[in-house]
């Protein structure tokens, strides 16, 4: 790679220390460059960005989801260790060695440990449980990323619309000191009104400065909810159709049957369920077997068998282990209850939110928004004619932006409506 490199450039001699030392150069800053411009291509977002690509970008690319699924799959490792049974164990026993030093009694045993139930079986089943609530709860994790990333996504798309309102307000403004110009030349108004509509051209212009820094404020904390690094660029933000939404009973049935936090308490009752079958399967004794090859002075070789059992007689322990269990179970069960409740409730509020979000969208878009821009023309038309005066036009002016705003806000909550 480094003749092929210094190949590109010019035929200077490479056999001093200073030729291969801006050879070397050239390979790295040719490293640097390929690996800057393969980092981007993974983090371009697509053009124009919507609502759906946010959702698959922050499923591929937040931190969060990838730490949660690392997580769930150390925990899938964990009924594999608690279901198996104990190490065995290798002794070595010198029961008799005479002072004479003629001969030994000595034994070498394999003791192996099993149980006399099901408790293993048990724990394997809990650990599974847990293993599955672990990696349910990813979707929670999710859920909250993509939600993050959706607020980011249409406030910043408000703030962008809102500087193209004040870009024709500024425009507007222009219009109007035109007029006002006009008619000071014909001398039909005063010079204060080409000051006071100069002024007007200064505020508005001074009020889409101060958006700058909003938009880059916004675009840094879309980036942070995607997992992209601050300074990347954003793309052209699309809102997309606002398209009517399933009835509120389709979409209940839905939260329910899909929200991750419900198959996750589901999943964190049956850990409970199978440790309370563990801990009554700790009632029942642990045995274990040695067994191995003997020797004796007397009798030579032979094997040894030992076979016993352990004797579970603290009762009250196991009692509460038992206890804890079947307590952390009727919590599990209280929570599940709790979480479809609460599910069925945002549902519905959500809808609710978003209905009266288009309402009050369309409203300003159909019937507000045309009227002020029809009463603005209207009084323009009334000034240049000097039939009213420039506050008039002024005030026109600034009502048609308040109610631009407004709608904005207007879309910006039905998206965020539609998102929750």
């Amino acid at each position: 790679m480094l003749d092929h490199i210094c190949n590109q450039g010019e035929s200077a001699s490479r056999s001093t220390p200073r030729g291969w030392l801006r050879c070397a150069v050239l390979v790295l800053v040719s490293t640097l460059a390929v690996r800057n411009a393969h980092a981007q291509a993974t983090d371009a977002l697509p053009t124009p960005f919507n609502p759906d690509a946010v959702v698959r970008y922050v499923a591929q690319h937040r931190a969060e989801i990838a730490s949660g699924m690392a997580e769930a799959r150390a925990l899938a490792q964990r009924p594999a260790l608690v279901g198996a049974l104990p190490d065995p164990m290798i002794m070595v026993s010198a029961d008799h060695i005479p002072f004479s030093g003629m001969g030994v009694d000595g034994s070498v045993l394999v003791q192996q440990e099993f149980p006399l139930s099901g408790v293993l079986g048990a724990r394997r089943r809990a650990a599974e449980a847990a293993a599955e609530a672990r990696r349910l709860q990813v979707g929670e994790t999710t859920l909250d990323a993509t939600w993050q990333a959706l607020q980011a996504f249409h406030m910043l798309a408000g703030t962008r619309r809102v500087v193209e309102v004040f870009d024709a307000q500024v425009t507007l403004a222009g219009d109007v000191v035109r007029v006002a110009t006009a008619r000071y030349a014909a001398g039909g108004s005063p010079q204060s009104d080409v000051l006071r509509a100069q002024t007007e051209v200064r505020r508005w212009a001074a009020r889409r400065a101060s958006l700058t820094g909003e938009i880059e404020s916004g675009e840094a904390m879309l980036n942070a909810t995607l997992g992209r690094s601050g300074s990347l660029a954003i793309p052209e933000l699309v809102t997309g159709p606002d398209e009517e939404p399933e009835p509120v009973d389709v979409q209940v049935a839905e939260a329910l049957r899909g929200r991750p936090e419900l198959a996750a308490v589901e999943a964190t009752r049956r850990r409970y369920r199978a440790e309370v079958t563990a801990m009554r399967a700790m009632y029942a004794p642990m045995a274990f077997v040695r067994a191995g090859p003997s020797m004796t002075m007397t009798e030579g070789a032979g094997a040894m068998v030992m076979v016993g059992v352990s004797v579970p007689i603290w009762r009250g322990r196991l009692a509460a282990g038992v206890a804890e269990a079947r307590a952390m179970g009727s919590m599990a069960d209280a929570e599940l209850r709790g979480a479809r409740t609460m599910i069925e409730g945002e549902v519905r509020a959500a809808l609710g939110a978003l209905a009266s979000a288009r309402v009050r969208s369309r409203a300003l878009r159909d019937e507000v928004e045309p009227s002020a821009q029809q009463a603005l023309r209207a009084t323009l038309a009334a000034y240049a004619a000097g039939q009213a005066p420039l506050v008039a036009a002024i005030e026109a002016a600034a009502a048609l932006r308040m109610v631009q705003e407004e709608r904005v806000m207007a879309e910006v909550n039905v998206g965020l409506a539609r998102a929750a």
